[in-house]
């Protein structure tokens, strides 16, 4: 174990433009008007206890049912692909059902620590330190907190416009990401 301060920041790169906290604060704010308060450190502490247990427990479940990181992380790199067109684009591919509470479904689970961001955990996993990956994981989630603690406020500054700007970098960035993560693991499905 390794730390490597630009690992910590490339994955912590790549976990923020998964999450996309910043790109769901209008997601945040109308499930605020909503549900009412939203428990900013239990959706938080949930999210990053369910990105370290799936960091950890992942590979062992994949390997129980006979599935190797390599093939994962190309299958994590297609869902990355296609949440980096959702961004780009301003579409919805995928679309989860509401749920009446809000602090841990559905912001903790699925906006958080989602599919993407279990796939992407893995894909990681075959490529960078685990340390790394766990100081990423908690830069992230501090960062979430933040956010989640002031949505409104972001919001505001930032203005629908400024949102979207964000939100497609960041798809630009995650669509880099993937193809680097196809290219680095489908040479290893053929060995």
């Amino acid at each position: 174990m390794e730390l490597d301060l630009k690992e910590i920041a490339t994955v912590g790169m790549v976990l923020f433009a998964v999450i996309d906290i910043v790109g769901t604060i209008p997601v945040m704010v109308d499930l605020k008007s909503k549900h009412g308060h939203i428990e900013s450190e239990k959706a938080s502490i949930v999210a990053g206890m369910i990105m370290i247990v799936f960091l950890f427990v992942g590979e062992e479940l994949l390997n129980l049912i006979g599935i190797d990181v390599h093939s994962f992380a190309v299958a994590g790199s297609f869902v990355l692909f296609f949440l980096a067109l959702e961004m780009i684009l301003g579409i919805r591919i995928y679309r989860d059902e509401e749920s009446s509470s809000a602090s841990i479904v559905p912001i903790a689970f699925p906006l958080i620590a989602g599919a993407g961001t279990m796939t992407t955990l893995l894909s990681l996993k075959a490529q960078y330190q685990t340390v790394n990956i766990l100081i990423a994981i908690v830069l992230n989630i501090i960062v979430v907190y933040i956010v989640l603690k002031s949505s409104a406020k972001i919001e505001r500054m930032l203005g629908k416009n400024g949102l979207g700007v964000i939100r497609k970098a960041f798809g630009v960035v995650l669509l880099a990401i993937a193809v680097k993560l196809f290219a680095g693991n489908v040479k290893d499905l053929f060995l």
